[in-house]
């Protein structure tokens, strides 16, 4: 703690017996090494029962993630970005972390966007395609299809997901219009990838399959994810998809 704070070790040792007074910390009576005191669990019990909502996703997430073996997350928005507020792991290479931050910005939050106002949907769109017509046109599309299927699936690659979160950071109105041309066809090609074949034998690579989970109003609140990091038929990621979709539609407050 000294080291990566840059404090004193008599400024850490204050602050540390500072926090185990009030039990935040904890401090073994035989090794003196420290840990979290109770106060966390005090506060997580309280969190839990004023976003009910919250607690159920994560309790899905833990399901689906049991079900199937796949790692599973909770992403809520804050403003113009989603954060991973849960993320279960099954063994599986993560894709997220509780805490990260994504620019909710295609092709992100697609989950999102799909059942969002149409004024939310023009906002989202806009943020990558504000002067691209065809790139509008093609995220919209997307939306509709999204809607329609119920449930989101994302068939880039770990890096793919990178470097399509480097583009949207990109996608500004300093930059120059060659510059920009070339972000919006790279933005539009992470979209199409996307896009599901038709033939059910055919087998894509699926990073996550999300749906919505609606609040006591009506609008997406968060959306619960598996995450395959395989290649799977059309017939697998429709059976999962609708899975996934039925035990977000069964949280509470939909």
């Amino acid at each position: 703690m000294v080291r990566e704070l840059g404090l004193t070790q008599a400024t850490t040792h204050a602050i540390l017996t500072t926090l185990c007074d009030r039990g935040w910390a904890s401090r073994d009576p035989i090794d003196k090494t420290f840990s979290l005191g109770p106060a966390p669990a005090v506060v997580a019990a309280r969190v839990e029962t004023a976003r009910p909502l919250a607690h159920e996703a994560r309790t899905a997430a833990m399901q689906l993630a049991d079900e199937f073996g796949y790692a599973s997350s909770v992403v809520e928005r804050s403003g113009d970005s989603l954060v991973i507020t849960d993320f279960e792991d099954s063994g599986h290479q993560s894709s997220g972390a509780p805490g990260e931050r994504i620019r909710y910005a295609p092709p992100f939050g697609v989950a999102f966007a799909a059942w969002d106002t149409e004024e939310g949907q023009r906002a989202w769109i806009a943020r990558a395609a504000a002067s691209n017509d065809a790139l509008a046109l093609h995220l919209s599309e997307v939306l509709s299809r999204t809607r329609e299927r119920g449930f989101d699936v994302d068939c880039t690659t770990p890096a793919l997901t990178q470097a399509a979160h480097v583009m949207g950071t990109l996608s500004g109105d300093g930059l120059p219009d060659r510059v920009r041309e070339l972000t919006d066809q790279l933005l539009m090609e992470f979209t199409t990838i996307g896009i599901l074949v038709d033939d059910r034998t055919t087998r894509q690579a699926v990073a996550t399959i999300a749906a919505p989970v609606f609040d006591d109003r009506g609008r997406v609140g968060m959306i619960v994810a598996v995450h395959p990091l395989q290649a799977l038929t059309r017939k697998r990621i429709d059976a999962v998809g609708r899975r996934v979709a039925h035990v977000a539609s069964a949280i509470n407050g939909c």
